[in-house]
């Protein structure tokens, strides 16, 4: 055989993915923003806050050079981008469409080529660049001589690499989730803990303002320099001290950990890419295992039998499977909460910090026919009657009341131990009570008289046209519950005043059963009015 065939017999070497891949991110990119204006502005008013707070950050890291705490706060720092990168695949799926590798399934395409282009791709973007900068600074912040500088270089490389490969792995691991009806109810409760995450971001700052506020950082920094890829900060502080065994340790683990993340990925890859989807086989299986029991199952056999159980189930499961119900649900909990710890946290909390949590719980009761959209009219179907309607409401409100005073309970609890006096518990809890049950007797009578409808699709939780009888409904609510716990109020004040300390222990139980009260009488007041204004409140649901 000559030379000539036997180069024509051998298969040519596969082309690289690299450029093609690169070549596509910059088609996506380009593409999505010649979609609409203000998708372009987004995007270049991002790139531009992006890189501002980058190089505000590269210059504070640049000032703490020479300081003996830089260190902890570099490798800080290290840590929460990596945390940032691994959970931005889970919060924000639709943010990236390379992220999703189910769209190359039918491409011919090997694994270990595929995740090289797929990670050089990656790097393309301002995420990358943004972290890249602020790496730098950290870098920049703990070098001390040229060896520290060398191997600074090295590290930000590798902690950019383990960044992107942590994403895509992670994307790669739960596209089938992220892609799922409860994967769209994570994404939606992102914003929740986006914003928890800052408050906990504030608090910190103002921690480590204070003049000795980087001394706080140290033991942190001591197990975070030895955690991938943040030991690669710690090589860098390592070599610059001449520990140069440290530093090779320390880029040695980051290293190793990217080694890792890149067998996960391809391993997480191929199974993607070769396995069938057998997601809606098997919520059919679980639905027909479901089905062939008898009789109520889980919670269902602890809630009341009749309309009562029926309605509070039919809540309970809004509150769970639907998307804007349970984000409504996600934000009163967790802000409830927020609010106490983060007062405590910067030594300036109250124990009536505690009543955040009523005021939000409270408030789910409001518009409680909106949550339904224009299935109320399966509902408006049972009620004939006044009773009906009662029984109805009463079921939404216990259905409120099963989590809100357990977890009142709680958050009172937590106030009094975090922030003090213990001695406060028995009259903030009361008048906790108290404004629960206000806020329950008020969304009653608002949901009848004030209903608006929420949209199912969007990100508006008011449909167009609606929004002054939203916030009408809200605030007119909230000032007259306010007004309806005046006399607790005036009782409390009262006692304060003369002196009769040792009597507070009344507004317990006078709390209690003064927003029991409310709670019925504003049940019983309502539930004629919603009785009889059933078409209009249909009809203002179902706009949505």
């Amino acid at each position: 055989m000559s030379t000539a065939s036997a180069a024509a017999a051998r298969p040519s070497a596969a082309p690289s993915l690299t450029g093609v891949f690169v070549r596509l991110k910059l088609s996506l990119l380009r593409n999505g923003l010649r979609q609409s204006t203000g998708r372009t502005l987004a995007y270049v008013a991002s790139i531009v806050v992006g890189l501002l707070f980058a190089a505000a950050v590269v210059l504070g890291l640049t000032a703490l050079r020479g300081n003996a705490h830089a260190g902890a706060l570099a490798v800080l720092l290290t840590g929460i981008l990596t945390v940032g990168w691994a959970v931005m695949p889970l919060f924000f799926p639709g943010s990236d469409e390379t992220l999703d590798p189910t769209r190359l399934v039918m491409l011919p395409l090997r694994p270990r080529p595929l995740i090289v282009s797929l990670l050089m791709a990656s790097l393309v973007g301002i995420g990358p660049v943004v972290t890249l900068m602020l790496v730098a600074g950290a870098v920049i912040a703990v070098a001390d001589g040229a060896v520290a500088a060398v191997v600074g270089v090295v590290a930000a490389v590798l902690v950019l690499l383990v960044c992107v490969a942590l994403a895509r792995a992670i994307a790669t691991a739960s596209v089938r989730l992220l892609t799922s009806r409860r994967g769209r109810d994570l994404a939606v409760l992102g914003g929740l803990f986006i914003a928890l995450g800052g408050q906990g971001v504030n608090i910190a700052a103002q921690r480590l303002g204070r003049p000795d506020g980087l001394s706080v950082l140290e033991p942190l920094g001591e197990v975070l320099r030895w955690v991938p890829p943040a030991s690669a900060l710690g090589a860098v502080a390592d070599a610059g001290h001449g520990a140069y065994g440290r530093a090779l340790a320390g880029l040695a683990l980051t290293a190793l950990a990217l080694a890792l993340l890149l067998w996960w990925w391809q391993r997480t890859l191929t199974a993607l890419m070769t396995s069938p989807d057998s997601s809606t086989l098997q919520a059919l299986e679980k639905d027909g295992a479901r089905r062939s029991g008898t009789g109520a199952r889980g919670l269902a056999r602890l809630l009341p039998d009749g309309r009562t159980g029926t309605v509070m189930l039919r809540s309970l499961r809004y509150a769970w499977r639907d998307p804007k119900s349970k984000m409504a649900w996600a934000t009163a909990l967790g802000v409830g909460l927020l609010v106490p710890i983060a007062t405590s946290a910067q030594g300036n909390g109250s124990m009536y910090t505690a009543f955040s949590a009523s005021a939000l719980l409270g408030a789910q009761m409001y518009n409680q026919f909106g949550q339904d959209t224009s299935a109320f009219w399966m509902v408006a179907s049972t009620i004939a009657t006044a009773r009906d309607a009662y029984q109805e409401l009463r079921a939404r409100a216990l259905t409120l009341a099963l989590v809100a005073v357990p977890y009142v309970t709680l958050v009172v609890v937590g106030a009094a131990a975090l922030i003090g006096p213990w001695s406060d518990f028995v009259e903030v809890y009361g008048l906790s009570l108290a404004v629960l049950g206000a806020l329950l007797a008020t969304g009653a009578m608002s949901s009848a008289l004030f209903p608006y409808s929420i949209p199912s699709e969007g990100n508006k939780n008011v449909a167009p046209g609606q929004g002054a009888i939203a916030w009408f409904s809200l605030f007119g609510g909230v000032l007259v519950a306010a007004v309806l716990c005046s006399p607790l109020l005036g009782l409390t004040i009262w006692l304060h005043v003369a002196g009769l300390h040792h009597l507070l222990w009344v507004l317990l139980p006078a709390g209690a059963v003064y927003g029991l009260g409310l709670a019925e009488a504003g049940l019983r007041v309502a539930a004629p009015r919603v009785a009889a204004r059933l078409p209009e409140i249909l009809g203002a649901v179902s706009k949505g």
